[in-house]
C-alpha cells in the first residue's frame, strides 16, 4: 500500500512537473502584410529557425503572411493589447504613435540601401525605437521593405506630368498623402489587404510599393506600368508587445533579440540578391517599366521638397540634423576612395 502511494505520489509531481514545463514554454505569432515567399517574409521564418534552435524548442513561432492577423493597424493594437506577440511593418506607420517616426517616410531621405543601414542600426534607430515603449511596444530591429516605386493601370510614367489625375492608393498617414497631392495626383489612403480589390474594380489607379511586394502582391494582374521612382525608401520595424517581452526571462530576451538582429542581416541581404531578378518577373508577366530621366527625376525632388520641409518642422529640425549626419558620413566615405583614384 505504501508503495502504490509513493509510486501515484511519484506520478503526481512528474506530471505537474510536465505541466509547469509546458507552462514555461511559449508561443510567438508573428504578423506581416506580405505574402509567403516575399523576402519580409523569408526574414521571419529565418528568426523563428533561429529562435525555436536556439530556445531548444522552448518557444515556438508561428509566422502569419499575407495580412491574416489584421491591417497594421490592427496589429498595432492587438500588439499593445497584448493579444498579439510580434509584428514587422513599415516603420513610419508609428507616426500615429511617435511623431518622430514620420522621418522614416520622407521622400528621397536615403540614395542608398547603404545610407538606410548606418541611419537604423545607429543611434537614430535605436532612439527612435526606445521611444515606442511607453506605448506598450518594443523594437527589436529593422528588416527591409526597400525603395517604392509607382504602378498605375493608364498609361506609362515618362515625365512627372504624368502622374498628374491619378488615383493613387497610398499607406493611410498625413505625409503619404500630402506628397501625392503635390505631384497633382489623387490619394486614396487604404490598409493593403484592401489593395488588390481596389485595383482590379479600378477604384483606385495604382499604387507605389517595393518590387517585391507588387510582384508578391501578384499586383501585375491589375497594374500595367510601372515607373522606378525610387521616391521612398521604408525599413520595416520588427516589434515585439512589450506585455509579452516583460514575461520573458532575460535569456530567452536575449535569444529573440540576438535572432532578430540575425534574420534582419539575411533578411536585407536576400531582399538585395532578389530585386533584379523580381524585376525581370514583372516583365515577363506583362508589365511595362519606365525609368524617368534624370532631368524629370530633379522635378519629382523639387515638388517633394515642400511636404520634406514641412514634416521636418513636424518631427524637429535636431532629428533631421542627426539623421543627415549619419547619411553624409556613408557619403563622405563612399566618395573617399573615387577621390584617391583621382576619377
Amino acid at each position: 500500500m505504501k508503495r502504490v502511494f509513493i509510486k501515484s505520489l511519484i506520478a503526481t509531481v512528474a506530471l505537474a512537473a510536465v505541466g509547469v514545463a509546458s507552462a514555461q514554454d511559449k508561443t510567438i505569432k508573428f504578423a506581416n502584410q506580405n505574402t509567403a515567399g516575399h523576402p519580409i517574409v523569408l526574414g521571419m521564418e529565418k528568426f523563428k529557425e533561429i529562435v525555436e534552435k536556439n530556445s531548444g524548442g522552448k518557444i515556438k513561432v508561428n509566422v502569419f503572411p499575407g495580412g491574416a492577423l489584421g491591417s497594421d493597424q490592427a496589429n498595432v493594437s492587438a500588439i499593445q493589447g497584448g493579444t498579439l506577440e510580434m509584428a514587422s511593418m513599415n516603420s513610419g506607420i508609428f507616426a500615429n504613435q511617435v511623431k518622430e517616426f514620420a522621418i522614416f517616410d520622407f521622400p528621397f531621405m536615403f540614395g542608398s540601401s547603404k545610407e538606410a543601414d548606418a541611419v537604423v542600426d545607429g543611434p537614430t534607430g535605436k532612439k527612435l525605437h526606445a521611444k515606442l515603449e511607453e506605448k506598450g511596444i518594443v523594437g527589436l530591429g529593422y528588416y527591409e521593405l526597400g525603395f517604392r516605386h509607382i504602378s498605375n493601370s493608364k498609361r506609362p510614367i515618362n515625365k512627372v506630368e504624368d502622374l498628374e489625375g491619378l488615383k493613387l492608393r497610398v499607406i493611410p498617414n498625413p505625409i503619404n498623402v500630402d506628397w501625392v497631392k503635390a505631384l497633382g495626383a489623387n490619394p486614396t489612403p487604404l490598409p493593403w489587404p484592401e489593395v488588390y480589390a481596389a485595383l482590379e474594380q479600378k477604384a483606385v489607379d495604382g499604387q507605389e510599393n517595393p518590387v517585391a511586394t507588387i510582384n508578391g502582391a501578384k499586383l501585375y494582374e491589375v497594374q500595367k506600368h510601372l515607373a522606378l521612382t525610387g521616391h521612398q525608401y521604408n525599413p520595416q520595424s520588427v516589434i515585439i508587445s512589450k506585455k509579452f517581452w516583460e514575461k520573458l526571462s532575460a535569456a530567452e530576451q536575449k535569444i529573440v533579440a540576438d535572432a532578430v538582429t540575425e534574420s534582419a542581416k539575411f533578411q536585407r541581404e536576400k531582399a538585395r540578391a532578389l530585386e533584379a531578378s523580381i524585376l525581370d518577373n514583372l516583365k515577363k508577366n506583362g508589365m511595362q517599366v519606365t525609368q524617368l530621366p534624370e532631368a524629370e527625376m530633379a522635378k519629382l525632388r523639387d515638388k517633394m521638397r515642400p511636404v520634406t520641409a514641412k514634416y521636418g518642422v513636424t518631427v524637429g529640425q535636431d532629428l533631421v540634423k542627426e539623421l543627415q549626419a549619419e547619411i553624409d558620413k556613408v557619403r563622405s566615405a563612399a566618395a573617399a576612395p573615387a577621390k584617391k583614384s583621382g576619377k
